[in-house]
């Protein structure tokens, strides 16, 4: 009966969130679903019983398509929260508890949310079960609000199905074969944290989730629980090294896993050599280098939608991204036209993931072509067989005596500089020249960096209107609420700084906050 189950839900192309548990409960009911960190432990049966009870709670308060803004604390509830708001028939919007108060509030009133949920428990608590509410994968499925760091965050409108798409295949997956889960500390509001734990229960592989990142806990799960996978963020890979990983037994990590951000090639293969490929069963030693996959997406692609591979063997194309799941991919000029093999161009990208819209904007042509290709604003440079790499930012171009000077170009080769752990490379305004480029550098623990040791570096690697003319040395650098490097508020420590370095750059130093000094994300 269990393999018909699977075999239907294989087959299904009206799967949407609503029904989602409900279906892979009914292949996988007693399998462990979730093991929070300190938190909830679940089965799948017991996870869809919930879904169904949460949404008994919203029946009658909600009308389909109704908002329904999810507030909940990070954690595997909160992911919870937004499929039983979706068996109601609403659309969900969640929200990263990390956000202001007035940041939650705006979005509160831009997407009109007509219920808001605090606390899943009380919710399934008050609930009867009941039959889902009618839906289509082409409805809207949920809200996610950018970051908001060149004005006010907009709502991309992402379906059932570019949420979805090609999951229901994972019903065929034997449990024999799942391994021993996956740990993450991604926020699950934010869109990789979301379609990570739809991808980890659609293949019926158990998370061990962190729901306030810290990098001693994540080793230690790594350790104690020996997951073959670890999914995270940049920012959390830099802050494990910090903690000691090299000192650490990584080698059950068959499959390490990044996005959101650019991961350094470096830090990549710290994390290769510390897991393994394989493991000898008898003499417990771990064989060759793990694999890492570094993936590309946006809020407006819906998740991931090209990866760059590192195999375990090196190969030509380590480091080259390739779309992925149905994906497409352009790299155009200004005119629209495709550029040549090696030549940088704007990033164009079509396929399950993009987004509708944005909620309340009639036209979205700024981001949307009329053909159905999303524009990402991001750089890239095309290579042989559909392969291609990151340039940077169309708008982090620096602009500098005629110049255009790619911020990524700048920071990579800083990164180089052994006593760098992180660098971000900004535009800031000059009469003369427009603009003229700065740093601002995180230095590795117990490095005593300089703005001279900064500067002369760039001297050495750098064409001379490329080289920043203003260092700033911080305890660490100003993030967003998904953990990305806030350009906006980099520029800003220029506007205030006050101690002079060598007479070509200058260094100032910025009290890292509460959550900076614990090293927590979430």
């Amino acid at each position: 009966m269990r393999l018909k189950n699977r075999l239907e839900l294989a087959r299904a192309d009206d799967l949407t969130l609503g029904v989602f548990l409900e279906r892979f409960g009914a292949v996988r009911g007693p399998r462990l679903l979730v093991d929070e960190l300190g938190g909830v432990r679940l089965t799948f049966a017991d996870a869809a019983d919930l879904v169904e009870r949460a949404a008994g709670s919203l029946h009658g308060r909600i009308r389909r398509g109704d908002r329904v803004l999810v507030a909940t604390p990070n954690g595997y509830r909160l992911f919870l929260a937004c499929l039983a708001v979706s068996r109601a028939g609403g659309v969900a919007v969640p929200v990263n508890p990390r956000m202001a108060v007035e940041e939650v509030e705006y979005v509160e009133r831009d997407a009109q949310a007509r219920v808001r949920i605090d606390d899943f428990d009380a919710l399934s608590r008050g609930g009867v079960a009941g039959a889902a509410a009618p839906t289509t994968p082409d409805d809207v499925a949920v809200l996610l609000y950018t970051s908001g760091t060149t004005g006010r965050p907009k709502g991309a409108e992402l379906t059932h199905r570019a949420l979805l798409s090609g999951l229901s295949g994972g019903a065929l997956v034997p449990d024999v074969v799942l391994g021993r889960g996956c740990a993450t500390g991604l926020p699950v509001a934010h869109v990789a944290g979301l379609t990570l734990l739809l991808q980890l229960a659609a293949l019926g592989v158990p998370v061990h989730l962190l729901t306030h990142f810290r990098p001693t806990d994540a080793l230690d799960v790594i350790e104690q629980r020996r997951p073959a996978m670890f999914v995270g963020v940049p920012a959390m890979y830099r802050m494990m090294i910090d903690a000691g990983a090299q000192r650490r037994d990584l080698s059950s990590v068959r499959l390490w896993s990044s996005g959101a951000d650019r991961l350094d090639n470096d830090i990549i293969e710290v994390f290769r050599q510390a897991g393994s490929v394989a493991r000898l069963p008898l003499v417990h030693r771990a064989l060759g280098r793990a694999w890492f996959v570094d993936g590309y997406g946006m809020v407006e692609t819906g998740g991931g939608v090209a990866v760059r591979v590192f195999a375990p063997v090196r190969t030509p194309v380590d480091g080259l991204l390739r779309p992925i799941g149905g994906h497409r991919t352009r790299i155009v000029d200004d005119e629209g036209n495709d550029v040549a093999i090696g030549t940088v161009g704007e990033l164009l990208v079509s396929g399950p993931g993009v987004m509708r819209g944005y909620h309340g904007v009639d036209h979205a042509e700024d981001s949307l072509t009329r053909a159905g290709w999303l524009r990402t604003g991001d750089l890239a440079r095309p290579h042989r067989f559909g392969f291609f790499e990151l340039a940077g930012r169309k708008k982090d171009v620096i602009k500098h005596g005629g110049y255009s000077v790619f911020a990524a170009e700048i920071e990579r080769v800083l990164a180089e500089h052994p006593a760098v752990a992180e660098v971000a490379a900004v535009g800031l305004p000059d009469p003369q020249k427009g603009e003229i480029p700065a740093v601002v550098v995180r230095s590795r623990p117990g490095e005593a960096l300089t703005p001279a040791a900064v500067l002369q570096l760039a001297a050495e690697r750098l064409s001379d209107y490329k080289r920043p003319q203003r260092v700033a040395i911080v305890d660490e650098l100003p993030r967003t609420g998904t953990d990305k490097i806030d350009k906006g508020r980099c520029r800003a420590l220029f506007a205030t700084e006050t101690n002079a370095g060598d007479g070509r750059g200058r260094e100032r130093s910025v009290e890292p906050t509460s959550d900076m000094r614990a090293g927590a994300i979430g």
